[in-house]
């Protein structure tokens, strides 16, 4: 995920680093855009069972969340289109990192 995001964040608005994640059953899409019309969209791989969402970040904060967990498997738990994510790992809950969305 870490690596999905980082190309990415590769044409996101240099000033306001925005991406915007859609998650679904089928799995999850990190797209980004610039003023310059460049768009750059990611697919990734999920288990998710919960309602379709869409979700604006700055691509930073969960690129640092994620290089901050050690392990292959994390969790990212959303409530909804409007409230933080909490990123932590899969194999134990020492290390939680929440992030607050913003809007794109």
């Amino acid at each position: 995920m870490k690596d999905a995001l980082h190309r990415a964040s590769i044409l996101s608005n240099e000033k306001y680093r925005g991406v915007r994640l859609k998650v679904t059953r089928n799995g999850l899409v990190a797209s980004t855009s610039n003023p310059e019309l460049e768009e750059a969209e990611e697919h990734i791989d999920v288990d998710y069972n919960g309602d379709d969402l869409e979700i604006g970040f700055n691509v930073t904060y969960i690129i640092d969340a994620l290089a901050a967990v050690s392990c292959n498997e994390i969790d990212l738990l959303f409530t909804d289109g409007n409230s933080s994510c909490l990123i932590q790992p899969r194999d134990t809950k020492d290390c939680r990192h929440v992030i607050m969305p913003m809007r794109l």
